[in-house]
């Protein structure tokens, strides 16, 4: 039922809250008509059926059918969408019932009635301060119809100044009653022309708004798309000066070519096999740039960090060159982590090319590696006699794009993609820097460790979403 009355249609907010009292009111007064004179004609059959019936007893017959016709009536007209005209159907109806009573029955017979304060609320309230004060006016012309067939045309006349004394003060009761329902009524008018004022502002305000986001969403686009090429552009840039490094080591070992033919076979096999070492390097890079568009998953695996930085030391010396002394103390404790091994190794290679060009005169690079005794994680230490850095410098080093090295010779990409593996890896590095006393890097990795935490180093990969051919 509730639902069935709620599904009236109409467009206004507040008429469609009205909805539903207005319609279970109608049927109420409908039923109730009725009800009452199917009651008292059961009572009283023979007042309620005469042999003879006498105007003021038609007129009653007449007027409660009229109220319970106008009382559907408006229900319908209310159903079809004309939720205003069916209330003012049922309105001039009942006025016009009202009216047909008094001027059958006088008023001096009328009992006491709320029914002219309930449609006095009825205008006021749904239909606005002009319908309110037509019912009043109608309820008081009612009233005076009354009063005058008491004193003219109905039985046993009054005189006019016995039959209009109640007029005025019925005229200042309801006076009260229309002005306070007309004030209240008006406030919350206005309350309600405010909050609609303010609903479309506020829904101008939201489609502003939904329109600078868009077009902010627009202009965040070109702008990533923008970034994205300058960013290729750069990060092309950076593999190809890791691949330089790369290079670098190949044309160390090259550059020694004689000297390794006097050493004898053992010297050219180990010459070719860091050729080998730094071609698998270049071979990761290429990797990398091959997959930079495709976002594959890294290649990861479980292994020693001690064997991987002891296989690295050639490779190291290579890049570093002849006046850089390289210093390792590696220890020969077992150090599984979960890496990728060439990004980790391109890690180490990536700060030992930055230490030598921090180092143009010579000095030394040192390359530490030992376990944590407060947490199962190992601790690598890079550290240079280089030039060092400022505290404006250092607190940058880690931003992508950041560089001081003249144009051409840096991206100031290594640093941040190093930065950008060890979170990954859920580690972390420092660093610590003066100016004119070198630069160490701190980095500290998690352990792989078993379940009862001891380390494990059995082979765990991870294979990438696509892999490239070949591999």
């Amino acid at each position: 039922m509730r639902e069935w009355l709620d599904r009236a249609p109409t467009s206004n907010p507040v008429d469609r809250l009205n909805a539903r009292f207005i319609q279970l009111l109608m049927i109420g007064v409908g039923l109730a008509t009725v009800l009452a004179r199917v009651y008292f004609t059961l009572a009283e059959p023979a007042v309620a059926l005469p042999a003879t019936w006498s105007l003021d007893q038609l007129t009653d017959l007449i007027v409660d059918g009229a109220v319970t016709l106008a009382a559907f009536g408006g229900v319908m007209v209310i159903r079809r969408g004309h939720f205003n005209r069916g209330i003012q159907f049922f309105l001039c109806v009942f006025l016009l019932s009202l009216a047909a009573n008094y001027a059958t029955t006088g008023y001096r017979h009328a009992p006491p009635d709320p029914t002219p304060t309930l449609l006095l609320a009825i205008g006021g309230v749904v239909l606005g301060r002009r319908t309110l004060w037509a019912v009043y006016t109608a309820v008081i012309g009612s009233f005076a119809l009354g009063q005058l067939a008491d004193a003219t045309w109905l039985p046993e006349p009054r005189p006019l100044g016995d039959a209009f004394h109640t007029l005025p003060m019925l005229a200042v009761a309801y006076l009260l009653v229309t002005f306070a329902i007309d004030s209240t009524t008006r406030a919350l008018r206005t309350m309600l022309a405010e909050a609609q004022h303010r609903s479309a502002a506020l829904a101008l305000a939201n489609e502003r708004l939904k329109k600078e986001m868009e077009e902010r969403l627009r202009t965040q686009h070109q702008l990533i798309h923008s970034q994205k090429l300058d960013a290729v552009g750069r990060a092309a840039t950076g593999v190809a000066h890791d691949f330089g490094n790369v290079l670098n080591v190949v044309l160390g070992y090259a550059a020694q070519r004689e000297q390794l033919a006097d050493l004898g076979t053992p010297a050219l096999l180990d010459a070719m096999e860091g050729i080998e070492l730094a071609a698998l390097r270049a071979l990761t890079l290429s990797r990398k740039l091959l997959n930079f568009s495709r976002q594959d998953v890294s290649v990861t695996q479980v292994f020693d960090a001690t064997v991987a930085l002891r296989e690295l030391e050639p490779m190291l010396r290579q890049l570093l060159g002849r006046y850089i002394q390289l210093d390792t103390k590696l220890g020969n404790s077992t150090l599984p982590v979960l890496l990728d091994r060439g990004q980790f190794e391109l890690m180490v290679l990536n700060i030992a090319a930055n230490a030598r060009d921090a180092m143009p005169e010579g000095g030394r690079f040192g390359v530490t590696l030992e376990r944590m005794e407060t947490e199962p994680s190992l601790l690598l230490t890079l550290a240079d006699t280089g030039v060092g850095m400022t505290d404006d410098v250092r607190a940058h080093v880690f931003e992508p794009f950041y560089t001081t090295k003249p144009f051409g010779r840096g991206t100031g990409l290594g640093l941040a993609v190093v930065a950008s593996m060890i979170e990954a890896a859920h580690g972390r590095i420092d660093v610590a820097s003066a100016p004119q006393h070198g630069t160490s890097f701190h980095i500290r990795l998690p352990l792989h460790m078993t379940s009862d935490d001891t380390p494990q180093l059995a082979a765990v990969i991870e294979a990438p979403a696509s892999a490239v051919a070949g591999e």
